[in-house]
């Protein structure tokens, strides 16, 4: 029920060793206050006067045990908060490793969701395991052996009924576990699906479904907390369940040392001092039991993280390649790739040579978007061969080969920066008239003069809103800025803007792939009469590919394109 791992954790034999010690002498500081508050209570059925001596004893027992609580509880939200810290940073250098595939293969709401909520989730989780954990081991040990001294028959009681509630946690805890692991797959589902539409609203609302999928995530939401209820009804039970047997324990217990009493059998002292005893005995068990519970989300989210940072990253090939020039050469044999799902690229071949650039055309979902994850090196083979500056490989995950590259998606990322910072993301050390001369380049004038701060003013999410095109272009002007990278990876950037704003960018895109070897994935045909070379998608395959001439020659999938998609005409 609790995952070793946890143990395994930086730092936590440490926090182990100093919590155990502290628990030690908060076990002695039970005992002591049992003892102390016996010895009072004895002396004044006796007749005698108040033992002051014993009543401060009780007291320095009570203040000793709260502070070493206190204290427990400060190192444990330090370690806490330094491992989620360490957690996430461990896994965000997965991500950063391991993008595209592993966002592809989880789904980008339940990453997100794992980074965010389930990273705060395990810090509560590592804080209440250590804590019960060590206080479970150490507590009822010294209270049995304190309680066997007094009456070692009570004790015995004690150590028979352990055992069974030990027994009944672990059952109820099973069930409530189960639930909770089903309701946290549960939980990722939704927020994938979440994601998802948030990423399609604009869609949506142009075809008119927008209601219909907000219908649906309503009836999602509202599964989601029936089944929630259904969890913790099953925690609340096995709660109630397990507070109802310690009292039951403790009530055993206190009837037994009242017969005793009455026949004589037993001291008042000692009596007194196993009661008291007793509901500290069961206290860690209670504690732990409860918080189990409070902590099966943090299981689940520890679970699922360490798996993703403890999974191997998918090999990168260390190639030693120089900045690509005209005389080099990309050759791909038979290359193929196979999504989870089923979903394949077909083998295809190809060769490239020089500063060229190659077009990427077909309809959507023919698999432009992972072919150029290919060839970029986002995703990783399943079969095939790729040689590059004469150096063969099975992939083209090779770090030198990425450091070569310029990739603009459909969306580029504006980050929560200034427009200086955002611009200069490959080109740090450039100076302000060189950002200011790309920004004049990709037509950004009109946004810099709007800018109150000028260059310093803070853009991206929260602060100043972009249009698409306003990120493409900071895009562009990211590229322009950098003059060593020869490489240039086009995913679909146009996709979503309107014709004139990307015949505008059109003019401002084609000097930029002068002297590069770009592919450009599109399906926008206008694109093809500037590209050397063209590769023709469908269908996951690599149908055609040849000169934009020798294609329309030859009559085939194509030109019936260039016909299917005649909304799309020349404009050069």
């Amino acid at each position: 029920m609790i995952d070793r791992e946890l143990f395994q954790l930086a730092g936590a034999k440490s926090i182990s060793k100093r919590l155990a010690g502290l628990d030690v002498l908060q076990a002695f500081l039970i005992i002591g206050q049992a003892l102390a508050l016996s010895a009072v209570i004895t002396r004044l059925w006796a007749g005698h006067t108040l033992n002051y001596l014993m009543l401060l004893a009780f007291a320095a027992c009570f203040t000793g045990r709260q502070l070493l609580a206190w204290l427990s509880n400060r190192w444990l939200d330090d370690y806490a908060g330094k491992t989620a810290q360490s957690l996430r940073k461990r896994l965000l250098k997965k991500l950063f490793v391991m993008v595209p595939a592993l966002v592809q293969k989880q789904g980008t709401g339940s990453m997100i969701t794992m980074v965010v909520d389930g990273i705060s989730e395990v810090r509560e989780y590592v804080k209440l395991t250590f804590s019960k954990v060590i206080t479970m081991m150490i507590v009822p040990v010294l209270a049995l052996i304190a309680a066997a001294f007094l009456d070692w028959k009570s004790a015995l009681i004690l150590l028979i009924m352990y055992p069974l509630i030990v027994l009944f946690m672990i059952i109820l805890g099973h069930a409530a576990q189960a639930r909770a692991e089903k309701q946290f797959g549960n939980f990722q589902k939704l927020s994938n699906n979440f994601i998802d539409s948030l990423r399609g609203i604009d869609t949506l609302k142009y075809l008119g479904l927008s209601k219909r999928y907000s219908k649906s995530i309503f009836r999602s939401s509202e599964l989601f907390r029936g089944r929630t209820m259904r969890v913790l009804k099953v925690a609340m039970l096995s709660t109630f369940a397990l507070d109802f047997f310690t009292t039951l324990s403790i009530a055993v217990i206190a009837v037994y040392l009242g017969f005793g009493l009455i026949n004589g059998t037993i001291n008042l002292f000692p009596a007194l001092a196993v009661l008291i005893l007793a509901p500290e005995y069961f206290l860690p068990i209670r504690n732990f039991a409860g918080d189990f519970h409070a902590t099966l989300n943090g299981k689940n989210a520890f679970k699922k993280i360490h798996q993703l940072i403890t999974n191997p990253a998918e090999k990168t090939v260390d190639l030693s390649l120089h900045p690509w020039t005209a005389e080099d050469k990309l050759t791909v044999d038979n290359l193929q790739f196979r999504y989870p799902n089923g979903t394949t690229i077909k083998p295809f071949s190809l060769a490239i040579q020089g500063y060229q650039k190659v077009g990427i055309i077909g309809m959507s979902g023919a698999g432009k978007t992972t072919l150029i994850n290919l060839l970029s090196g986002f995703l990783t083979p399943t079969g095939g061969t790729v040689t590059v500056q004469g150096q063969a490989a099975p992939t083209l995950d090779i770090p030198e080969w990425k450091q070569q590259l310029l990739y603009i998606p459909q969306n580029p990322y504006v980050f929560t920066a200034t427009l200086r910072d955002n611009i200069a993301f490959y080109t740090p050390d450039v100076s302000d008239d060189a950002v200011r001369h790309a920004i004049h380049v990709v037509g950004l004038d009109d946004l810099l003069a709007d800018l109150p701060e000028g260059l310093d003013t803070v853009i991206g999410n929260g602060k100043r809103v972009l249009s698409g095109g306003q990120a493409q272009r900071i895009a562009l002007a990211r590229a322009f800025l950098d003059k060593k990278r020869r490489v240039m990876i086009f995913d679909e950037p146009t996709a979503h803007l309107d014709i004139e704003t990307e015949m505008d960018l059109k003019k401002r895109m084609l000097p930029l792939m002068e002297h590069r070897l770009v592919f450009f994935a599109t399906h926008r045909l206008h694109w093809m009469k500037q590209m050397d070379y063209i590769l023709v998608m469908n269908h996951g395959e690599l149908v055609e590919q040849g000169t934009f001439d020798k294609l329309q020659e030859k009559k085939g999938y194509f030109a019936r394109l260039m016909n299917e998609m005649r909304g799309e005409k020349e404009n050069v």
